[in-house]
């Protein structure tokens, strides 16, 4: 029998990925197949879990040094990491920390996984809290940036003015290992379109915080260049950019972790969703299907910029599989919509007004959204 196919992204500070897909199948009363997506941001690791993956737990480094509980999903030889478990705005003790926030933590989790026998290993890197180019994943993984002096320099982005040389002789081998960062952001490291000025002040960053982050940035391309030859041409698509890797498309993603993975990690950058979909077997799952379910928490222009629905749309569309999108709130127009592949979207705040009971009750909510869907879809 024809199934529906149900992937949607999490409704942030409401319900995980597996959550609303559990009650918009509850509410469907026809034959269903939950397969919950991410984008490579939060809800990555639980989207995989729920594909099949293993959690792995693991206590690691938070942004500001404090230990956080965190994971990572694992099914051999993959494992998917996601930044924002280590490293995330989310595990900020208090108030932002944009000039001393730390990547160590995303460090730690793919040094354990390389440690359990990864040949793969796809970093999700959306909702990070650092703007420190990713030295500290890379001092995680066995890296040492050093000012004149042969000191340590602290974390964070700041301290990365005063870095004169990076050693990595202790650098972790990952001979064998594929990295691929699962990304939509297209920033360079620098720039009026690099991590510090674009992405900064979205995590605390003054002004005048940017001007000493985009410094910090500058100098650590600038030794990795000098001392580590990462002045040649990287390919993206295909094109060869004579920027280097600085400049290639992505490196300001997540704070310039962009930037460390491709030049420490030689990772390949992905368009996330694309990506994730393959990795958690969507493709086989349209397959058959007579209707796909998306939806995230808003849609709104935001999600037209390679967010988890618009992937799915463009997928389903590959398969000849019509889309809907549940939500919790909509500022998309009809028109948007149908231009994106989602012929009709349902918003809890269809069904209730006050935004704070959308929230609430989402969950019960959403199973009268998904009974509409049946009676209107199948």
């Amino acid at each position: 029998m024809e199934h529906v196919l149900i992937a949607p992204d999490k409704f942030k500070g409401s319900l995980t990925a597996p959550e609303v897909a559990s009650r918009v199948s509850a509410g469907l009363g026809v034959p269903a197949v939950e397969l919950p997506v991410a984008d490579g941001g939060d809800g990555t690791v639980d989207a995989a879990v729920a594909c099949g993956f293993e959690r792995v737990p693991l206590t690691v480094t938070g942004p500001t040094g404090e230990p956080v509980a965190a994971a990572y999903a694992w099914r051999a030889p993959t494992a998917v990491i996601e930044m924002a478990e280590a490293s995330g705005l989310r595990r900020l003790p208090g108030g932002p920390a944009a000039l001393t926030a730390t990547s160590y933590g995303t460090g730690e989790l793919i040094a354990d996984a390389v440690k359990r026998g990864a040949t793969r290993i796809v970093l999700g890197i959306g909702g990070s809290a650092n703007t420190d180019g990713g030295a500290g994943m890379a001092r995680a993984l066995g890296a040492r940036f050093l000012n004149a002096e042969g000191a340590e320099l602290p974390e964070g982005g700041a301290a990365l003015a005063e870095l004169a040389t990076i050693d990595i002789s202790g650098f972790i081998s990952l001979d064998g290992v594929e990295v691929v960062v699962a990304s939509d952001v297209d920033n360079p490291l620098l720039g009026p379109h690099g991590a510090a000025a674009v992405y900064g002040p979205q995590k605390g960053a003054s002004p005048e915080d940017v001007q000493v982050l985009e410094a910090g940035l500058a100098r650590l391309a600038a030794r990795a260049a000098a001392t580590h030859g990462l002045v040649g041409a990287v390919e993206h698509d295909g094109i060869p950019r004579p920027m280097g890797v600085a400049g290639a498309p992505g490196a300001g993603a997540a704070g310039g972790v962009g930037f460390a993975a491709l030049a420490f990690l030689k990772a390949d950058i992905q368009p996330g969703i694309e990506y994730l979909l393959d990795l958690l077997g969507f493709g086989e799952q349209v397959r058959g299907a007579r209707l796909v379910i998306t939806g995230e928490g808003s849609l709104d222009e935001q999600s037209l910029r390679g967010k988890a629905p618009m992937g799915v749309a463009r997928a389903a569309a590959e398969a000849g599989v019509p889309v809907v999108a549940v939500c919790g709130r909509r500022t998309l127009s009809d028109d948007d919509l149908r231009a994106a592949g989602i012929q009709a979207a349902y918003a809890l705040t269809d069904l209730e007004p006050d935004p704070a009971r959308c929230m609430a009750e989402a969950g019960p909510l959403l199973e009268r959204l998904a009974a509409r869907i049946a009676a209107e879809w199948t």
